[in-house]
């Protein structure tokens, strides 16, 4: 069996109406300057001004910062940080989805340590004590919550065509994170449907990862079982607050068997769609998830079962609907097979693998 070294960093306080309690968890915290980190949907939404509140009847100094946007890049990270230093807080909290989570880890990192985030590029680069954070996702998808690691954009990588750039440390944990339900319902459907596909993503290719273990296939198993079973009712059944909770956890599960596994090709081949094309993540992975099982010879029920529920949720499952010129392939291809995850699936991707997916989706 594969060794391992389970550590867990993150206290997790999962529970509808949970999030009220912030100032109290803050406070248990010994904060008493709190930069806020948010991001403009979660400000419209009314939930970062609801965790100002909750701190403030605390008698905790409140600082915010929302100017960034999804998918976060070096500059955003700069200005960010810059903020931080100059409001010196002893507690963040970051509110949002994965973006949001990445982009307060990132701030964090940068304010703590010096430098541009660029030093960082790696895992385990990080010598100084990092602020506390608490991390609340408004969204079931990445699960950034669970992971020791941030992803930013640099403009400036791969000969000035841009590329994430992923940054690990155990140091990057979140000291809580705290799972309400309540905050997902806000989500409207199709950020639902793209995060929740995200999510699936993620446990799916945890457990056919070579890196997986025995700990991250109980998180990868529990997180599928969770995810398929309430997919389709948060999907028809906005308002159910227990298939929330499902997504919500099982969402958070699939980033802690990502933590102690690995991804895969399915990544790999989602991150130029998403880069060239500007899909979303959820709408990529629908269309890379199936094609990458298929190939890896995984069990012809569940490339079915991924397909339904692409199609349910109203996603593409052809790269012809979206629509991206078959003379692109080659290009993404090669794109594909320079993503770092594409190392750890069941089979190692190659530009001719990535260019057999992509002909399978198209």
């Amino acid at each position: 069996m594969t060794p391992f070294d389970f550590r867990p960093r993150t206290r997790i306080l999962f529970g509808s109406g949970e999030f009220s309690r912030l100032g109290e968890l803050a406070r248990g915290l010994d904060g008493s300057r709190c930069l806020v980190i948010a991001d403009p949907g979660v400000v419209s939404a009314g939930h970062a001004q609801n965790a100002v509140r909750s701190l403030k009847a605390r008698r905790l100094e409140v600082f915010e910062f929302h100017d960034f946007e999804p998918g976060p890049n070096v500059a955003m990270v700069d200005a960010g940080a810059a903020y931080a230093v100059q409001t010196n807080p002893n507690l963040i909290v970051a509110l949002g989805g994965g973006s949001s989570l990445d982009f307060a880890k990132a701030v964090n990192l940068v304010a703590s340590c010096g430098g541009s985030i660029r030093d960082y590029w790696g895992y385990g680069n990080i010598t100084k004590p990092l602020i506390p954070m608490i991390g609340i996702p408004t969204t079931a998808g990445t699960g950034s919550e669970a992971q020791t690691k941030t992803v930013i954009f640099d403009p400036q990588a791969a000969s000035g065509g841009g590329s994430n750039m992923i940054c690990g440390d155990p140091k990057l944990a979140f000291g809580l994170a705290v799972l309400d339900p309540k905050l997902s319902l806000t989500q409207p459907h199709q950020l639902t449907a793209s995060s929740g596909y995200e999510a699936i993503m993620n446990a799916l290719e945890s457990l056919h990862s070579i890196k997986r273990t025995a700990i991250s296939e109980c998180f990868g198993n529990d997180a599928w079982r969770l995810l398929s079973l309430n997919f389709e009712r948060v999907l028809k059944e906005p308002a159910d607050i227990d298939a929330r909770g499902g997504m919500l956890l099982g969402a958070h599960l699939a980033g802690l068997a990502a933590e102690y596994s690995s991804l895969g090709a399915a990544h790999a081949c989602a991150q130029p769609l998403v880069k060239d094309f500007k899909l979303t993540r959820g709408a990529a992975a629908a269309l890379t998830l199936a094609p990458v099982l298929e190939w890896q010879n995984v069990e012809i029920n569940l490339v079915q079962r991924v397909r339904h529920l692409a199609r349910r949720a109203g996603l593409p499952t052809s790269l012809r609907d979206v629509p991206i010129p078959e003379s692109t392939l080659p290009r993404l291809a090669e794109q594909a097979a320079a993503q770092w995850s594409g190392r750890f699936g069941s089979k190692t991707l190659s530009s001719a693998a990535a260019m057999e997916i992509y002909q399978a989706a198209w």
